[in-house]
């Protein structure tokens, strides 16, 4: 697959943008996503001057054109519990344990929300002990983040691996929270109620039965969305399945209770500093979420592939030709050319 990866990616002309648990930076990246499509409308221009023209691409006999309508963003869940402070090629920095890409549509006002397996196999960058790079290789893509700073340059070489991943994609900006912020998220919103999306917490917590509806609250939230057997193989995609129903529940609540709050906006930003590393000011935020209109959900899938034993841990193997159809119906839109041949 590594050859046909190479040669699809010679039709990706897309240059690559410089620039978590995720709940939270859903929530402050959609609703920076919204103000921009705001002004944009406003102004009549669009707002993103980031995000970047591409060329058309040809898949399958059929012409595509990026929609430049999009913002993208990464949102990374840190399985530690304090900001690292570390450097360059420690590799300690904590691995990103949970990883969404975020695409908002600024004139449909829509999203599309892409889950990437923590154990998907990838190339990423890794360092020696002082610093210095040693090339890039084939590894689980949670690793990206702990070869960087535990800080902004943990978030840009995660960056790095994902938007590689997809091809080139542009992503405008990232929001990673630790483990100390889950209960924050929750506690800011007072409880929350999920339904159980698999069996895999039933043997060790029956509360937490498939179907159940279960109120999570400061003390459970950590225990729902972080949980696994690590005996059980790929016991981390049933996990994955119990981060995505927390960020549709929380979600939920801050849209139907706190949209257009600045109050709630401030304080939760205040309350979650201490456990985030993230691209946005408090001030921004605040004055975001005043303005922040509800979106709906088009988009909702994981990157296709499929979990195998590894020599020594769980791997994700990617089905390149699936990923890339994924990505052309998630961020690119058929031109009314018509068909065209296939490109060499």
């Amino acid at each position: 697959m590594s050859g046909r990866k190479k040669q699809k990616k010679k039709l990706w002309l897309i240059p690559v943008c410089a620039a978590a648990i995720a709940a939270l930076a859903a929530g402050i990246l959609i609703v920076r996503a919204v103000r921009s499509g705001e002004e944009a409308r406003q102004t009549g221009g669009d707002a993103s001057a980031d995000t970047p023209s591409a060329d058309t691409v040809i898949w399958e006999g059929k012409e595509y054109r990026y929609n430049d309508h999009l913002s993208n963003y990464l949102i990374l869940g840190i399985d530690t519990r304090e900001k690292a402070e570390t450097s360059v090629g420690q590799a300690d920095a904590g691995q990103a344990d949970a990883l969404y890409l975020l695409s908002w549509d600024r004139v449909e006002k829509t999203v599309s929300v892409v889950t990437i397996p923590r154990d998907t196999m990838t190339e990423i960058e890794a360092f020696g002990p002082g610093g210095e790079s040693l090339g890039k290789s084939e590894d689980h893509i949670s690793l990206s983040f702990a070869f960087g700073d535990g800080g902004h340059e943990s978030c840009r070489l995660t960056e790095e691996a994902v938007s590689n991943l997809f091809y080139d994609l542009p992503i405008q900006g990232y929001c990673a929270v630790n483990l100390d912020g889950i209960p924050v998220l929750t506690e800011s919103v007072g409880t929350l109620t999920v339904t159980v999306p698999n069996d895999s917490m039933e043997e060790a917590y029956p509360e937490f039965t498939e179907g159940a509806q279960v109120t999570l609250d400061k003390e459970n939230t950590e225990l729902f969305v972080r949980y696994r057997d690590t005996d059980i193989p790929q016991s981390a995609l049933d996990r994955t399945e119990r981060q995505k129903e927390y960020i549709r529940a929380f979600g939920q609540e801050v849209q139907e209770r706190f949209a257009g709050d600045a109050a709630f906006a401030a304080d939760l930003y205040t309350a979650l500093e201490p456990y985030m590393v993230t691209s946005m000011g408090n001030d921004e935020f605040v004055r975001l979420m005043e303005s922040a209109a509800a979106g709906s959900v088009t988009g909702n899938w994981t990157v296709p592939g499929e979990g195998v034993q590894g020599k020594s841990y769980d791997e994700y193997h990617v089905d390149d030709d699936a990923l890339y159809a994924k990505i052309l119906e998630t961020f690119y839109k058929e031109t009314e050319s018509g068909e065209r041949g296939e490109t060499p």
